[in-house]
């Protein structure tokens, strides 16, 4: 049994230049800048990547650097905030971004991105010498009726101001659905790797760098990149590993997927906003260009930062149901307890439809502090069918 990045993986030329796009972050960026071409930094997960390529820019995610000692952020960042968005400041604050971005969009996708926002926001007032670039905020209004499409209808508008005035230049609604239409290419690309995904043919590991490369790269190639990895991956034998689910917190990197490969099973799908989350829903380019950004980004399977207990409870049945997993496992970070709320009444449903669950919360970052966490996921793949 072949656990974390398999040698069929790595025999692979389309995933190695997969890999080294999500190990090497930082190049897209600085080549980018080389050739004058600016660069958006998103914080958040619902900054619509459609209107930044209209605009001719670059978009690239903000992570947190595990290695990084926070200076800067146990300066001006209370404790109380979780880890990963500590780490993830000191690179927002100490130049890094100034560095690789011209500007950075910071989207309301949690409650903590809100804080990080704001802090950042009045630093930047408060010591303008600080490396930091222009900032914009998108105040999405998640609830889902009539009203929601209007405010998020004006909320884009005001945004696709804010990047003409970046851009140098008008989006037109041509330029936009051209640029839905590259994104929507990347999406039915992954959405093909999520079906050898779901026989089992593709890990866990594996599919975290096709699907985070594509925050780190011109989506055009990375569309090609996931082509060629499925034709490639089309042949390869199945893990042999037990079929999981995995719900909570953000993973930025493969750690955490590794060692519940090390523990005999695959996660064959997941929630969070580094992985299946990311190709959950089109642009509908029938519809009006701001409507179809509205509809892309609002109606995709609920997130468990902005959503009610009973509707995270049936988003997780249908996924669960859809990637056919037999395990679920919860895992959150300390300091990020909002991820939890859900699971007493998700646990009850899934068990009762025999599917095991694992909770995991409170977790320490980075994943390898937390001592007994092998034993844990070991024991739990033995109740897996």
């Amino acid at each position: 049994m072949q656990v974390g990045i398999r040698t069929c993986a790595m025999a692979s030329e389309a995933f190695k230049k997969l890999k080294n796009a999500y190990e090497n972050r930082e190049e897209y960026a600085v080549s980018c800048k080389k050739a004058e071409k600016k660069v958006i930094a998103a914080l958040g997960t619902d900054v619509p990547e459609e209107l930044c390529l209209a605009a001719g820019m670059a978009q690239i995610k903000v992570y947190a650097d595990e290695e990084k000692e926070l200076v800067l952020t146990n300066k001006y960042l209370e404790y109380a905030f979780d880890p990963v968005i500590r780490s993830t400041f000191e690179k927002l604050i100490d130049g890094t971004y100034g560095d690789l971005s011209d500007a950075i969009v910071v989207s309301n996708s949690t409650d903590v991105v809100i804080r990080t926002f704001l802090y950042l926001r009045e630093l930047k007032r408060v010591e303008p010498e600080r490396n930091i670039p222009d900032i914009a905020f998108i105040d999405w209004l998640f609830t889902r009726n009539r009203m929601h499409q209007d405010r998020n209808e004006l909320t884009l508008k005001i945004f696709w101001e804010q990047l003409e005035k970046w851009a140098g230049r008008k989006i037109t609604n041509e330029d936009l659905l051209a640029a839905a239409k590259v994104c929507n290419e990347n999406k039915a690309a992954l959405r093909k790797l999520q079906e050898l995904r779901n026989e089992n043919k593709i890990t866990g590991s594996e599919a975290m760098v096709a699907i985070g490369s594509g925050f780190f790269m011109n989506k055009e190639e990375h569309t090609k990149l996931v082509n060629d990895l499925y034709e490639d991956a089309k042949s390869w034998p199945e893990t042999g590993l037990k079929k999981v689910f995995l719900t909570g917190s953000n993973q930025e990197n493969t750690k955490l997927y590794e060692k519940i490969e090390a523990a005999g099973m695959n996660v064959v799908s997941e929630d969070h906003d580094w992985g299946a989350r990311v190709y959950d829903r089109d642009f509908n380019l029938d519809y009006t260009p701001i409507r179809g950004l509205v509809d892309c980004y609002m109606l995709r399977e609920f997130s468990s930062k902005k959503a009610f207990v009973s509707q995270r409870v049936d988003a997780l049945n249908r996924e669960v149901d859809s990637c056919k997993a037999n395990g679920v496992i919860f895992y959150t970070n300390i300091y990020e307890e909002a991820a939890s709320w859900d699971y007493p009444s998700q646990k009850e449903s899934l068990e009762s439809r025999d599917i095991k669950t694992l909770g995991l919360f409170k977790m320490q970052w980075p994943v390898e502090k937390n001592e007994t966490l092998e034993e844990k996921l070991s024991a739990f793949a033995k109740e897996i069918k």
